[in-house]
């Protein structure tokens, strides 16, 4: 009787042992399908959260893919294509205006400035922008971000931009920097690394930070729609702790040991010039050091939209936003 019971114990034992082993082992890695709107260093903490294995300590897998535009980004969603997309949180009240039944929600904030900077041909030690009044000004794209917000900074600074300057934007994004450094315009509105990398070329010179003036934005969010959101609760939160993670990290470590981490995706750029990014970018404070999209970033953005008349429609912050998920991962 003692012998079986002796048996019978240590078989339960290994059972107690193994079933849980087993079940962990049967555990699903979540599948991700992530459109980031383009390639820029510009979202660091991204790639980070990527190669320092934050996602995977969430056991999510992140099939990354470059949409190359807004609309092409939010196509992907819509079309279940993707399932989170990084885009600028202007498209997302685009596509409530059209009446969507399935809006895309913002849920985790990547960046919080304008990520342009005012490049001249000339150098000039003492900038004003009061200068750009006659010049010839190449902007960005009528009805994306970097052009409202160029429109809104010069504005600001009692700058028509219709009237005090000649405005050029029939050139596409990608061949703005060839056009410029084949000798049209005088001032352009630049994304890093062009920017830095024009100055470093002698071909141009950073005169002022769009980001700086502007203050802060939703720039860039991470966003889903309702209905993955409402059926992946839990999928949402680890990518946003993922995500928090890698915040935190970028913040607590420096330009150079971010750079370091991030090179992989950006195999043709020197590394001493992503490091000059990173830190341009880190000392104006264009990374989110916490994925919150708070409502004052949220009214300005519908300020600078509206001030561009781009705006379709006023939505509050609580229709398009949802900040649960991240309060819930930085408790």
């Amino acid at each position: 009787m003692k012998k079986w019971f002796k048996a019978g114990f240590a078989l339960f034992l290994i059972a107690v042992l193994i079933i849980p082993l087993a079940a962990c082992g049967q555990d699903k890695v979540q599948t991700v399908k992530v459109a980031e709107v383009t390639r820029s260093i510009f979202y660091a903490p991204q790639y980070v959260a990527l190669e320092k294995g934050f996602f995977e300590e969430e056991g999510l897998e992140i099939e990354l893919t470059t949409t190359w535009g807004g609309d092409k980004t939010m196509t992907a969603v819509l079309s279940n294509a993707a399932d989170v997309a990084l885009v600028g949180s202007e498209t997302s009240i685009y596509v409530y205006a059209q009446g969507s039944n399935d809006p895309v929600i913002n849920f985790a904030q990547l960046t919080q400035t304008d990520g342009t900077f005012l490049v001249s041909r000339e150098k000039i030690d003492d900038f004003s922008w009061d200068q750009l009044k006659g010049s010839t000004y190449l902007g960005q794209r009528t009805g994306g971000m970097p052009q409202m917000v160029g429109e809104f900074v010069l504005k600001k600074h009692g700058i028509d931009p219709k009237s005090d300057l000649e405005m050029i934007q029939n050139i596409d994004y990608a061949n703005i920097p060839n056009a410029f450094a084949s000798g049209t315009g005088d001032f352009v509105q630049l994304f890093e690394p062009q920017a830095s990398l024009f100055e470093k070329e002698g071909k141009g010179h950073i005169v002022a930070s769009f980001g700086t003036e502007s203050g802060h934005v939703p720039y860039t969010t991470f966003m889903s729609k309702q209905s993955y959101m409402k059926k992946n609760p839990e999928t949402i939160e680890k990518f946003t702790r993922a995500i928090y993670k890698a915040q935190h990290w970028v913040e607590s470590h420096s330009s150079k040991e971010t750079a370091e981490v991030i090179q992989e995706y950006f195999k043709d750029t020197d590394l001493t010039l992503i490091e000059t990014v990173v830190d341009r970018y880190k000392s104006q404070g264009s990374y989110a050091t916490d994925p919150i999209l708070d409502e004052s970033e949220w009214k300005n953005l519908q300020d600078i939209m509206d001030e561009a008349g781009e705006l379709p429609e006023e939505v509050s912050h609580g229709t398009l936003v949802n900040t649960e998920v991240a309060k819930e991962v930085m408790k």
